[in-house]
């Protein structure tokens, strides 16, 4: 993984010296909270329902073991334990102290990492593939790009105010697994016929309040000029984008407005105006491109057999460890290696929630056993992408004994939710009970099998930050008359087939949608052809089947 330089290192002292002078002037009275909140913000510290919040960036959601046990740390020193990982790749701790803010910072620095850029209308945590340089389906390491991006972006003058937040995820494989079609510019790597590198470059995408799958602008953006292609973007995004209207500052809106045809024109255009006035020397230079690419070359991989004795031996005499291959392992580019996916969905605990005892856990078996390698996914899970097979019966021993050894990987229970109206003080509703109660009716694991992939993805608010519009069933938490009701979708999808739910109809009270979700899966066994999964028998059906047998049900 990439290492901090001198100038990241000194970078993150400064801004951490400096907002320990925010705070100090805060605490003392000599700033309002209005005056301090465009401060904090800029460091990723939010004030939620209960108290603040400061959300972590983990570029591209990767991390060592040194990085997670210092969270882990942080967790037990200034909040109450655990960390709650979000669809950003982010980490966020939900209970932390103003007066303690600098001195999190501080120790967040001490092993290269920080908020910055984590909240404010800049460029958040770029996200890539979680599987990246361990899967054998991509064409190139997305993480060279998404630090490349991180580089150039970060307190970039240009695009520190921008309208709005702005998101961007790279990934390199046929499988998408970083939602790039509903981020503001999702860019996914590609090789010509003649074996060059390139970019498809999507724009417009996002969720929310008017959610948009992005359109491709470009279908094919050689590699060496994807920083100047960004910055034309982005121009044209600062030129014309909404600073009057939050609700319609988004650059989804923007390419909407004006149409993709002529939002491509004024971008290739500026792009154009850039080359003439000599501007585009923001393209990566090959020599920075060769040291960026070093800190991702694969090491430490040793020549193996494709079949692991011990792995077959273990899988036929535990059962429970065989459901864990299935579903949990997946295939890795090297023989004799597997990629190991940690799933943070136990039934009855908080999805994406992981103690601090359980971050230390991940960061002694990525340290042992997997290269002292681990990753966020934006499913709100962990990774091991480099586990040789002979030791994955250790590493799910460890994973058992810790309670992160539950094998629903795309499965049932595998669900997405934001914090919710539990902590959220932009929340309707609860997202983290809904999430828990529809776990519990699935509980059965052999069922969650029977039924196979299906990602159910909760919001307690229009905001949208669990990916609701794009669940096989997404469900959206809203406020009627201080009542707590969910609007339920179906058919979307954030993967590579990108698609925005349908209404199924009327949102339904709180103590009915676990079991309207058993009433759809039922549907889907009901009307399933071999082999379909329940987004393709929903796209076969249509509405009609799974609405009639909840509405039936309901009454």
């Amino acid at each position: 993984m990439y290492r901090y330089d001198t100038i990241d290192r000194e970078m993150l002292a400064d801004r951490a010296a400096e907002f320990r002078s925010q705070v100090g002037r805060r605490l003392a009275g000599d700033l309002s909270e209005d005056q301090f909140k465009p401060l904090r913000l800029m460091n990723g510290l939010y004030l939620q329902l209960h108290a603040y919040m400061l959300r972590i960036a983990i570029p591209y959601g990767s991390m060592n073991p040194i990085q997670l046990r210092k969270l882990a740390w942080i967790a037990r020193t200034y909040d109450r334990g655990y960390g709650h990982f979000t669809t950003r790749t982010n980490l966020q701790f939900h209970w932390i102290k103003l007066r303690d803010a600098p001195d999190i910072l501080d120790e967040l620095a001490s092993v290269d990492m920080h908020a910055i850029q984590t909240s404010g209308n800049c460029i958040r945590n770029v996200t890539a593939d979680p599987y990246a340089g361990a899967t054998a389906e991509e064409v190139d390491d997305p993480r060279v790009w998404a630090e490349a991006i991180r580089q150039w972006s970060t307190f970039h003058p240009e695009f520190s105010f921008l309208p709005r937040k702005f998101k961007i995820a790279v990934t390199a494989a046929p499988k998408d697994r970083t939602a790039a079609r509903v981020h503001d510019i999702g860019l996914v790597l590609k090789r010509a016929r003649d074996g060059a590198l390139g970019f498809e470059v999507i724009v417009g995408g996002g969720m929310g309040r008017t959610p948009h799958i992005g359109p491709t602008i470009r279908e094919f953006l050689p590699v060496n000029r994807l920083m100047s292609y960004l910055e034309a973007i982005l121009r044209v995004y600062n030129r014309h984008g909404r600073r009057d209207n939050i609700y319609k500052a988004r650059i989804k809106i923007l390419v909407a407005a004006l149409g993709v045809e002529e939002f491509t024109r004024q971008v290739e255009a500026e792009w154009l105006k850039m080359d003439a006035q000599a501007e585009g020397g923001v393209d990566l230079p090959d020599t920075e491109l060769a040291r960026i690419r070093g800190a991702f070359a694969p090491t430490g991989f040793e020549s193996l057999p494709l079949q692991s004795e011990p792995l077959e031996l273990e899988k036929a005499a535990n059962p429970a460890f065989a459901r864990f291959v299935r579903n949990n392992l997946k295939p890795h580019k090297k023989p004799g290696y597997g990629i190991v996916e940690i799933s943070l969905k136990a039934v009855g605990e908080t999805p994406g929630d992981a103690t601090a005892d359980q971050m230390d856990v991940v960061a002694d078996l990525a340290e042992r056993y997997g290269q002292g390698d681990i990753r966020v996914t934006h499913e709100q899970n962990l990774v091991l992408p480099h586990v040789k097979l002979d030791d994955v019966p250790a590493v799910w021993a460890g994973l058992r004994e810790a309670g992160l050894a539950t094998p629903n990987i795309n499965l049932v229970s595998d669900i997405i939710a934001c914090p919710g109206l539990d902590y959220c003080a932009l929340a309707n509703a609860r997202a983290i009970p809904v999430a828990q109660n529809i776990a519990e009716k699935f509980r059965d694991e052999e069922r969650a099998e029977l039924i196979g992939e299906l990602k159910i993805k909760i919001s307690g608010c229009i905001n949208a930050c669990g990916h609701h519009h794009v669940g096989h069933i997404g469900i959206l938490g809203v406020d009627k008359k201080g009542e707590e009701f969910y609007q339920l979708t179906l058919g979307g999808s954030g993967a590579e087939d990108a698609a925005l739910g349908t209404i199924l109809g009327p949102a339904l009270p709180y103590d009915r949608v676990a079991d309207a979700v058993d009433t759809l899966v039922d549907v889907y066994l009901r009307e399933r052809t071999d082999g379909e999964r329940f987004l393709d028998t929903f796209r076969r059906t249509g509405v009609a089947p799974f609405k009639e047998a909840v509405y039936a049900d309901a009454h």
